[in-house]
């Protein structure tokens, strides 16, 4: 026991040391020290989420003489890699709340008003007071916006009471999420999970937290009483497809039965009834517990701009028009998308900002700089995938749906591990903080 106990004290340690490196090593920008410029600019960035402060933070640092403005009405900063976990019952509210200001890099100008307008025809955006703020260059970086109207019925009132739970709602629906699925397991019933058919930030979410909700009813001893049913409207439960093959299969193991093709398309709260439209038409589903994932779409500011594609696969979310090598606008070479709002294949993870803001800011400083960079970004996205307590499988891959190891030797993609589980407990919050201040 004693040997058990000091091999786990030392793959912690190695974890701590790994996880302040960041994942996807092997994918980093080749500048290890990027250089600086003197040169000038205005610099705006519309959102202070993840995204929007790790720019201003190697902004910052790159080019000490630009003017750097920040906008966002946002005072509260949310860690929302936390959310399953503070819905899991492991992790408090506060765990995932901070501030803003402590992010915003010394010298970078804050207007903590929202964003009404971006005009990228006369290079300025116009904040929710009529503040006009001209620019240069432009990084938006605005996150996405959760659609639960578009769900007949649904009401986000309801979140952690009468069996409905959406941990994507922020901290408190979180917690309140978990108060939910703690009832249910401690009775069983008919469980209903899944996620929506338009693009979503951490697709790997809902299938976690199907797996979280087996796991506390095998621990509270009724799972025998439950059904779980995972419901998506595409016809893979992951968009890897060896990803998706392997949840099959621990879905399969553990009982939970799988509906492709489902969209959830309207609630009934007050009886608790589901409703989910499909080829062969539309199905009614009585619930005792529901974890709703809402459709994701552009924030308005970006939707009534010229900014979103005008046609393909990105443009009925409006998701913002830009190269996904370079991150630059195809129409406003100006302007840049980061994050979220990035209308790319992959890509809608904290991980993923990780690798997309070096290489955005590089392309910017290299216009500035008359030195063009010739840094891309592969579509890097990491799923830290929990399948029960205590377990993970770190999920990395790229556009082409390769899976990458950022720590060969000692985390395998696609095993359930310990160690995976606590590179998402313990090892990634610190990381994701060092990215904030463009340390990562």
């Amino acid at each position: 026991m004693a040997s058990f106990d000091r091999d786990r004290r030392a793959a912690l340690a190695r974890l701590a040391a790994l996880g302040a490196l960041g994942l996807g090593m092997q994918t980093a920008p080749a500048h290890a020290q990027p250089a600086t410029t003197n040169a000038k600019a205005r610099i705006a960035i519309v959102g202070a989420g993840a995204a929007g402060l790790a720019s201003a933070s190697y902004l910052r640092r790159r080019l000490p003489q630009a003017s750097i403005t920040l906008i966002d009405a946002r005072r509260e900063h949310f860690y929302q890699p936390g959310y399953t976990l503070v819905g899991a019952g492991i992790k408090p509210a506060s765990y995932v709340v901070s501030t803003t200001q402590e992010y915003v890099p010394a010298g970078v100008d804050w207007v903590q008003e929202a964003a009404a307008e971006i005009d990228p025809e006369s290079r300025h955006v116009t904040t929710a007071s009529g503040r006009r703020i001209d620019y240069d260059y432009l990084i938006v970086a605005c996150g996405l916006e959760l659609d639960y109207g578009a769900i007949e019925g649904m009401d986000t009132a309801w979140i952690g009471r009468d069996g409905v739970g959406s941990v994507y709602n922020g901290p408190q629906a979180a917690e309140t999420t978990w108060r939910a699925m703690a009832a249910f397991a401690q009775t069983g019933g008919v469980g209903l999970f899944g996620r929506p058919h338009t693009d979503m930030k951490c697709a790997g979410a809902p299938l976690k937290y199907t797996f979280i909700t087996d796991d506390r009813l095998r621990r509270a001893g009724t799972r025998g009483k439950a059904e779980l049913h995972y419901l998506a409207p595409q016809k893979a439960l992951f968009s890897v497809p060896i990803v998706s093959e392997k949840v099959r299969m621990l879905f399969l193991d553990r009982g939970v039965r799988t509906h492709m093709e489902h969209q959830l398309v309207s609630i009934d709260l007050g009886r608790r009834l589901a409703t989910y439209r499909s080829p062969a038409g539309t199905t009614e589903l009585q619930y005792d517990f529901i974890h709703v994932v809402p459709p994701m779409r552009a924030p308005e500011v970006v939707r009534n701009s010229p900014l979103p594609w005008q046609d393909g696969p990105f443009a009925r979310e409006r998701w913002m028009e830009v190269d996904r090598e370079t991150l630059r606008h195809k129409r406003y070479p100006n302007v840049f998308g980061v994050g979220d709002i990035a209308g790319v294949p992959k890509g809608k993870t904290a991980a993923s900002v990780k690798w997309q803001v070096p290489v955005a800011v590089d392309h910017l400083v290299g216009d500035l700089s008359g030195k063009p960079s010739q840094e891309t970004y592969n579509g890097y996205t990491s799923c830290p995938l929990i399948t029960r307590l205590g377990r993970a499988m770190l999920i990395e891959f790229d556009y082409h749906d390769n899976l990458y190891q950022s720590f060969p030797g000692f985390i395998a993609p696609l095993e359930e591990l310990w160690v995976s589980w606590v590179m998402k407990t313990m090892a990634l919050k610190p990381t994701y903080i060092s990215m904030l201040r463009g340390r990562a």
